[in-house]
């Protein structure tokens, strides 16, 4: 089951398209593989895990965009063209009676918001009236490395980010590197696709980070 939607042809899409070249070249006689997981079990493997979807309450903040009644929520970034485009994740229960800061252009609508809802791996059912994100002032996210810097080499973690972004594909919202480490970001992860890579690339190389995230 696959739960991440949002690909953007001109940013990600297309930083993607570079990854996988570049991966391409690293496999070339004289080249260093990109990691392996053959001694790695397929049912655990990154494109094998399916995280539990939460079970409370949610909030994402991104793009909501309505195209002829069909919403959707772009997690990350959008398609340069007028009006926007995503394939972003299915909004349910959305309604714009009373909600500001959109535009429309044709039979599209969208806005910037923070919406509060739920998951359930598939679709996103608003449950609660979204925020302007303008407006929107969220609560700094715990950093899961506590303050340290990785410890792999920069051809390792080029190595890692290629081989994720080529396995991943359109699953992967971002995947960068920073402060020594690779980031995938992904809709949502309940510590299962965190496992999935702590195994077949060692602990302390990704940190995955969810675009969900849970609420009291």
């Amino acid at each position: 089951m696959s739960t991440f939607r949002d690909r953007p042809v001109t940013a990600v899409g297309v930083a993607t398209a570079v990854l996988l070249l570049l991966a391409g070249c690293a496999a070339s006689p004289g080249a260093s593989a990109p990691p392996t997981s053959t001694t790695v079990p397929s049912d655990t493997r990154l494109e094998e895990a399916e995280p539990a979807p939460p079970e409370g309450t949610v909030v994402a903040t991104g793009t909501v965009l309505d195209e002829s009644g069909e919403v959707r929520l772009c997690l990350g970034a959008i398609r340069e063209s007028y009006p926007p485009q995503c394939d972003g994740v299915a909004l349910d229960e959305w309604s714009w009676d009373g909600v500001d800061g959109s535009e429309a252009s044709g039979e599209t609508r969208w806005g910037a918001y923070a919406v509060t809802g739920t998951w359930d791996g598939e679709r996103f059912t608003v449950t609660a009236p979204p925020a302007l994100l303008a407006l929107y002032d969220p609560t700094a996210p715990e950093d899961p490395t506590d303050g340290a810097d990785g410890a792999s080499t920069a051809d390792e973690l080029d190595r890692v980010q290629h081989d994720i972004a080529g396995r991943l594909g359109a699953d992967a919202l971002a995947v960068s590197i920073d402060r020594g480490y690779v980031w995938l970001q992904v809709v949502w992860d309940d510590g299962t696709l965190q496992d999935a890579v702590d195994a077949e690339y060692g602990e302390d190389v990704v940190i995955v980070t969810s675009a969900l995230r849970e609420i009291d």
